[in-house]
């Protein structure tokens, strides 16, 4: 069994260590989410300490799943936007172990991500991913709607070219 929860900043900042482990296990099994390889845990702490700046300043949610008191995957979700857009909230990097994968857990950090969000009066949600990558699957699964295909959109870890597949889901009051 596992446990979904939100982190404030000092458990973020105490439990750093763990969610260096997940981005680095997640990088180095090619998953195109911005960094590359060679890529361990002590890269990943420059990351997560923007991403813990942003959760002290409200701006982003932190979202983790625990198995046995260790973080075994994380998402965010980016609630501060421009003044145009206060019903949207971006989505970013839904990262899970690969050993611990199958086992339901982006499912249901991806439901706790969106029950808070639309929380929060969002409600259209967006996020992108490596196109053909397991995730899109995932993300059709939970009912996400495809808005298209940016061919070359960034790199996977090894350099290769990597198109990007949009997502959008209605939320909330607009569901």
């Amino acid at each position: 069994m596992s446990d979904i929860r939100r982190l404030d900043p000092a458990e973020a900042q105490a439990r750093i260590g763990e969610l260096c482990d997940v981005l680095a296990d997640c990088v180095t099994g090619g998953a195109s989410v911005g960094f590359m390889a060679p890529y361990g845990p002590a890269d990943a702490a420059p990351f997560w300490q923007g991403v813990i700046a942003a959760v002290a300043e409200e701006a982003t949610l932190l979202f983790v799943a625990e198995r046995g008191g260790r973080i075994v995957g994380t998402v965010q979700v980016g609630i501060r936007q421009m003044p145009n857009q206060p019903h949207r909230a971006d989505v970013k990097k839904l990262l899970v172990l690969e050993s611990e994968r199958g086992r339901g857990l982006a499912r249901a950090l991806m439901t706790a991500a969106e029950a808070e969000a639309a929380q929060y009066g969002k409600t259209v949600l967006v996020l992108d991913t490596a196109t053909g990558s397991p995730a899109e699957t995932v993300y059709e699964r939970l009912g996400w709607q495809r808005a298209g295909v940016i061919p070359d959109y960034a790199l996977y870890p090894d350099g290769r070219y990597c198109a990007t597949t949009f997502f959008y889901k209605r939320i909330g009051a607009a569901a």
